[in-house]
């Protein structure tokens, strides 16, 4: 007999799924990361947003009074703009630089390392296990006028014999670059290592360059990773204060210094709430348009 006589003719219908039985699941299931979100993230906002409507006139001495004080923000913008227009500026070039030295790195991990991969994956991540404060304060021995660097740079005559890079905006933007630099190099491998190896090699089948390969094949593929890691990089640079304190001036602060100040040394919470939306609302217009430029396919 075969197998075939074996199967009936009409084999009983499958009964279908039951669905909808617990409809509120997924709901309940978002519960606690909601309330986790209301608790340390909505209830805090909405507090900053009433402080910088309090009266400017008011202290902590004699206490803050809610007049809805709008003018709060068009007078912290027209104090600090230079502060703004620097952080924003900082941050992008340090966006630039970072983009510059983070996607070949990334691009050798994920293609060209081998079984080196996992070592470089840990060399890139490694200096987040140190305290943010520690890699800064690194920085400042390493740009110091009596360190190695501007010793070599002085005598290939890069600078001259009073020359420095502390406390310039030089040393600011180093800074930003090497400490968030993992923020952009792990989008961007994680992105060029899902890339089809196959694709390059019909790429070079049908006599395409190694740069036109790179420019049709995998930098369009590798777009998502490249628009979340800049982002992922502007985003807290944009806000930093660590490294303008640490290794500039004041000429060189950026908006996070002034905030820190408004709030820990002068004390003048209407003012820091203000510039904190502002911030905010400066980063969410510039990553808007970003997003609509380069677009947000596979990146949300």
């Amino acid at each position: 007999m075969t197998l075939l006589a074996r199967v009936p003719a009409n084999p009983a219908p499958v009964a279908p799924l039951r669905r909808g039985r617990y409809p509120l699941l997924p709901y309940l299931l978002l519960l606690p990361g909601a309330a986790w979100l209301l608790v340390f993230f909505g209830l805090p906002l909405v507090q900053l947003a009433a402080t910088s409507l309090y009266d400017p006139a008011g202290s902590l001495a004699t206490g803050y009074a809610m007049t809805w004080a709008v003018d709060n923000y068009p007078a912290a913008l027209q104090a600090y703009w230079p502060q703004f227009s620097r952080s924003f500026l900082y941050a992008g070039i340090a966006t630039v630089l970072a983009l510059l030295m983070g996607y070949p790195l990334a691009y050798a991990i994920a293609l060209k390392a081998g079984r080196w991969k996992n070592l470089l994956l840990v060399c890139v991540i490694a200096p987040m296990f140190t305290s943010f404060l520690v890699r800064t304060l690194a920085w400042k021995t390493i740009l110091s006028d009596n360190g190695w660097l501007v010793g070599l740079l002085r005598d290939v005559h890069l600078l001259d014999a009073d020359g420095r890079l502390l406390a310039t905006p030089v040393a600011v933007v180093l800074g930003l670059t090497y400490n968030f630099l993992p923020f952009l190099v792990l989008p961007l491998y994680a992105s060029l290592e899902r890339l089809d190896y196959r694709l390059l090699e019909a790429a070079s089948d049908l006599y395409a360059s190694p740069v036109g390969a790179f420019r049709r094949v995998t930098l369009p593929l590798s777009m998502p990773g490249l628009i979340a890691g800049t982002l992922l990089f502007f985003i807290p640079a944009s806000g930093d204060y660590i490294n303008a304190e640490l290794l500039g001036t004041p000429n060189e602060y950026m908006i996070g210094n002034v905030i820190d100040s408004a709030f820990l040394v002068r004390l003048d919470y209407p003012q820091g709430a203000a510039l904190s939306f502002l911030l905010m609302a400066a980063v969410l217009a510039v990553v808007f348009v970003y997003l609509r430029r380069a677009g947000t396919e596979e990146v949300l």
